[in-house]
């Protein structure tokens, strides 16, 4: 029987590769987030869900996703209007495996989703066909995909063996992206490899669903560069972490305590140029709402959200608690002064690292048929119809 895991993460409502895109933050000086832009009250989104297959045989791709996920969420935060990003994942492998598909649904709290993304790990498979058919009706009906008309929403199945076209009572991929189009979900096939029978599905996957289909090869043809700047540029981004200070009721605080340990997850376990691309989209009009999230303390007081004297003590962040109103001033100014500091060191680590990376991509032949600037195209392209503009391509991170 095939067995579902559901991990449901982040703040209720790839990620595989990213692209770098030219860095213009703009910042509050006062508190280190950025300034409220001139659009709706509610930002478009997108909404995007990986279909990883994790079996042995995608190890290298996986370890690309690992290293890349921040930089696709970066390309994306560059359309214009500055979309709300939402990411899942259904991570997928067959019967007889440990699991054959865990899902982490939508979420526009990118660090929880990654902190899931590094628990990934290739194995079992064994045999060409996988469970190709469950993962897709998975990531169309076990989602929580908005119903807003004006949101891209889009599937990236992503692996290198054909479906299992034999399993009794099991629907069957054709039934199910012809549903996705039909819901206005599309659906992009990417073949890690050339197996010729998965090409020949992947072809029609795309087709049926409004998507794209190309090949990569068997490690996922990522372009990532490091850089002089990333090990300073990981450690003032924890310390720009450490700023946040989460407030609310019990319910709110412990999804805040949950963001903050995966926050802190990713410290300790990604590596420090994949961290620096965090940095740089957390510091994006949509990456900051991300980091920050909801009921944050700093960035609530600096845009006049709510006032610092009017939060019940209970509900205040647990370090200022015993606190008197005095020292809770204090402590607040403090902590605002720090995030403006670390903020304007990381906006010029980052422009630098951008120069840096942008200069060595140009000896990078190809980069056009990389995975990153595939991906790219494709949100380009898809999210167009959605009403999102986006300049040239931006050379890969």
């Amino acid at each position: 029987m095939r067995t579902k895991t559901a991990l449901r993460l982040g703040l209720p409502l790839f990620v595989l590769t990213g692209a770098l895109i030219w860095f213009l933050p703009v910042l509050r000086e006062t508190s280190g987030t950025p300034a409220p832009q001139p659009t709706a009250a509610t930002a478009q989104r997108m909404e995007v869900v990986f279909v990883l297959d994790t079996t042995g045989s995608m190890g290298g791709l996986i370890a690309a996703a690992k290293e890349k996920i921040f930089a696709i969420a970066h390309a994306m935060t560059q359309a214009n209007p500055a979309p709300e990003i939402a990411i899942g994942l259904v991570a997928y492998r067959d019967r007889g495996d440990d699991y054959v598909t865990r899902i982490t649904d939508l979420s526009t709290d990118i660090d929880t989703v990654y902190s899931t993304l590094l628990d990934f790990h290739a194995a079992g498979g064994g045999d060409a066909p996988e469970s190709v058919n469950a993962a897709l009706y998975d990531a169309v009906h076990a989602i929580s995909w908005s119903e807003d008309p004006s949101a891209y929403r889009v599937i990236f199945l992503v692996g290198d063996s054909p479906p299992h076209m034999d399993y009794d009572n099991e629907p069957q991929y054709p039934e199910t992206a012809r549903l996705a189009a039909d819901r206005g979900i599309v659906i992009n096939a990417i073949l890690c490899g050339d197996n010729a029978q998965t090409e020949s599905r992947w072809r029609e996957i795309a087709d049926l669903a409004q998507g794209r289909y190309f090949t990569v090869g068997q490690q996922g043809d990522a372009i990532a560069i490091d850089t002089p700047y990333d090990r300073r540029i990981a450690e003032l981004s924890a310390e720009l972490d450490d700023t946040r200070l989460y407030y609310g009721t019990p319910d709110v605080l412990v999804e805040a305590n949950r963001k903050v340990a995966a926050a802190d997850k990713l410290n300790r376990e990604a590596s420090a140029a994949s961290r620096a691309r965090r940095a740089a989209f957390n510091l994006t009009t949509s990456g900051a709402k991300s980091h920050y999230g909801d009921g944050e303390l700093v960035k609530d007081v600096a845009d006049g959200s709510v006032s610092l004297a009017d939060i019940a003590e209970p509900e205040l962040p647990e370090v200022m608690r015993p606190m008197d109103a005095g020292d809770r001033a204090a402590y607040l100014k403090s902590q605002t002064e720090q995030r403006a500091r670390l903020s304007r060191e990381l906006r010029e680590l980052v422009a630098k690292r951008t120069a840096f990376v942008a200069a060595r991509a140009k000896n990078h032949k190809g980069i056009e048929a990389s995975l990153d600037h595939r991906i790219f195209d494709a949100v380009r392209e898809q999210a167009g119809a959605k009403g999102f503009r986006y300049t040239d391509a931006p050379p890969a991170l």
